[in-house]
């Protein structure tokens, strides 16, 4: 699933540029994804997207994030890491955390690190936003990749 959306990412702008989910699955047919690997991410696409257009209005910016015992074990401690760090840094407000976290829990099993900045990036993609360089970067480069200046 998480090589669909990256898919999808990299190859449109904003998620109203995407086809049609029968068109946009043809497409990923074509370029060699598995049928239920396809179905997977278009459901939780739209869970994405009908959980972003509720999401945005309810959570405060000053809301404080406590992570149930289901959502510490089903994320882990580097993701939850990963989300405050983005969030003390100011580039993830309270809503968009909030949607990281339902999408992260919409996916089966326990979710890595790699998964969670997947799910992060996305949420700014399906809010037609672009995340800064930097951020980019912390989103892309494997910590085995990066030079120690």
């Amino acid at each position: 699933m998480f090589d669909v959306l990256v898919y999808l990412y990299e190859n449109y702008w904003r998620p109203d540029s995407c086809p049609e989910h029968d068109q946009l699955s043809r497409k990923l047919t074509s370029v060699g994804f598995e049928s239920d690997e396809i179905e997977e991410a278009l459901s939780w696409l739209d869970g994405l997207t009908s959980v972003a257009e509720t999401q945005a209005q309810m959570q405060s910016a000053l809301s404080m994030r406590i992570y149930t015992a289901s959502e510490q074990d089903r994320l882990g401690t580097a993701s939850i890491a990963f989300l405050s760090f983005l969030e003390s840094a100011g580039v993830l407000p309270a809503p968009m955390r909030e949607i990281a976290v339902d999408r992260a829990m919409a996916t089966p099993g326990t979710l890595a690190l790699e998964d969670m900045k997947i799910i992060v990036l996305m949420v700014f993609w399906s809010m037609g936003e672009e995340p800064d360089a930097l951020i980019l970067d912390e989103l892309f480069v494997d910590d085995a990749d990066r030079l120690i200046h």
